[in-house]
């Protein structure tokens, strides 16, 4: 096996694999950090939660991609992440670790009973990406915020993002959110704003939670975040694999995104799911037999990476807020026109409409978040004035 891998490895997969990870390793992570700030989680917090987020998944991901021969990757979903931040102002971190692992349970049965596919089907996906769309759009609103608060450090970040996704001869050299993370770096050193406090260990040593269950926290976040998980996250996943031509096993990749959920919860990281943007690189270029290789390089950091979580937390909370702010913003503006795409160019675009709009409020309804309210909402007002979208 070990020289069957070997064979199939080569510069570009290696490449692919390693701007993948990188890209994991940036935005999304900023993304937890700042969830983890608005929610009042502490630095230990934060480093259990990356090293379930990467160490668990990345155990996961060579698993899979060694069994399929395929690329799949599996991390953790960013839209969950998001709806835990408000959650967590009147959640305890115990109840919403309850929920992931209810959510986990939910999953592995969806997927051991073969469910999953109807369930995706039935979710009208325009609905779903307007709840996504109102809840990142913070994040967009984020990066207008970081220009203001730190312009020296954030519109350098800003200009290099635009620059390399202007020239695609230089993004294929150097993504945009990675050539954005390099820029910001070089400005915080030399304006001298990199500020680090005390020692820290090195290796991680991760928190394990007792879960507390109550009927708000499963109401807020079960149903949503199996949706983000299932529909939208592995929605996104089978898409860009199946065009590169690969057959991903939809409930086996179900059942692993429950598993992996329960297990993760434990030490504090939100629900695992089938990674669409990192599949997206590690399978963009080279032969496609060969394109599990790169899953198993991004895994293998993944591991390294967990393991050294309280490190990079340190550094990255060294960093000025609004360096992590304009990452995760960036991060997220292309999947925001994405979301608003999907939401408003084509059926139950007044349901989605409602949707985003009670999601944007973010008014808690009996103390249930808004993103559960917003799908309920939304889905009502198209049952009931956009019946012809359901007939089609």
């Amino acid at each position: 096996m070990l020289r069957r891998i070997a064979g199939d490895f080569g510069g570009t997969t290696a490449v692919n694999g390693l701007v993948a990870f990188i890209f994991a390793a940036s935005g999304p992570v900023a993304i937890i950090l700042a969830v983890g700030a608005q929610g009042g989680l502490s630095e230990a917090d934060l480093s259990s939660w990356i090293f379930g987020a990467f160490f668990v998944n990345g155990l996961i991901s060579i698993g899979f991609c060694l069994a399929y021969r395929q690329p799949l990757v599996f991390f953790w979903t960013i839209p969950g992440a998001v709806l835990v931040g408000p959650a967590l102002g009147h959640l305890s971190f115990p109840e919403v670790i309850g929920a992931y692992l209810v959510t986990g349970a939910l999953m592995l049965v969806l997927g051991l009973t073969g469910w999953v596919r109807r369930c995706m089907e039935a979710a009208p996906m325009p609905i779903v990406m307007a709840m996504v769309a109102g809840v990142f759009l913070r994040f967009g609103v984020g990066l207008v915020h970081a220009v203001r608060d730190d312009f020296m450090v954030v519109a350098p970040m800003v200009l290099a993002f635009i620059v390399l996704s202007f020239s695609k001869k230089l993004g294929s050299l150097l993504p945009p959110l990675i050539g954005s993370l390099v820029v910001g770096v070089i400005a915080i050193l030399l304006l001298g704003k990199f500020h680090s406090e005390g020692t820290t260990p090195i290796l991680v040593l991760p928190n394990l939670y007792m879960p507390a269950f109550s009927w708000q926290a499963m109401v807020e976040l079960v149903v949503p975040l199996a949706i983000t998980v299932l529909v939208v996250q592995n929605g996104q996943g089978f898409a860009v694999l199946s065009a590169a031509g690969h057959k991903p096993p939809i409930d086996a990749i179900a059942v692993a995104c429950g598993a992996g959920s329960m297990l993760t919860a434990f030490v504090g990281s939100v629900s695992t799911c089938l990674t669409g943007p990192v599949n997206a690189i590690i399978s963009s270029s080279g032969e496609r037999q060969r394109h599990y290789t790169a899953g198993i390089l991004v895994g293998l950091l993944a591991l390294g990476f967990g393991l050294l979580s309280p490190l990079f937390v340190r550094l990255l909370l060294s960093t000025p807020p609004a360096f992590i702010a304009a990452l995760g913003g960036l991060a997220m503006l292309r999947v925001l026109q994405t979301a608003f795409g999907v939401s408003f160019s084509g059926k139950f675009t007044l349901g989605a409409l409602v949707t985003f709009l009670v999601t944007v409020a973010d008014v808690s309804i009996f103390n249930v978040g808004a993103a559960f309210w917003g799908l309920v909402l939304g889905f009502g007002i198209s049952w009931l004035l956009e019946r012809k979208d359901f007939r089609r």
